[in-house]
């Protein structure tokens, strides 16, 4: 199913919701652009979001904008480690709701 030659289908949805589409392009680029966060720390986010919501196409695409924003390998790893740290937070901190029936 995955497979980066689906991205030319994004002009298909723009064909038929272009408004939508206009709108979203612009918002992606604005809070993407270089502002009170760099451009790199803005991709590194991008990709831990990326590998949290596992979604191939924007963990390919965030990693080719890390890299072209100057990412080492080693940002890219800790990136990685972070995303790692937070989904496993995620599934221990939810794990406290199996017990409210103890309050």
């Amino acid at each position: 199913m995955y497979d980066m030659k689906n991205i030319k289908h994004l002009a298909t949805i723009g064909t038929h919701a272009p408004k939508a589409m206009q709108a979203f392009a612009a918002f992606d680029a604005a809070a993407m652009a270089d502002g009170a966060v760099p451009v790199k720390y803005k991709e590194l986010i991008a990709l831990g979001v990326a590998h949290t919501t596992q979604c191939p196409y924007c963990i390919e695409i965030h990693v080719g904008k890390a890299r072209a924003a100057g990412a080492t390998d080693a940002e890219l790893a800790e990136t990685i480690m972070v995303t790692a740290a937070l989904r496993a937070g995620a599934a221990v901190t939810h794990g406290t709701h199996c017990f409210h029936d103890k309050d």
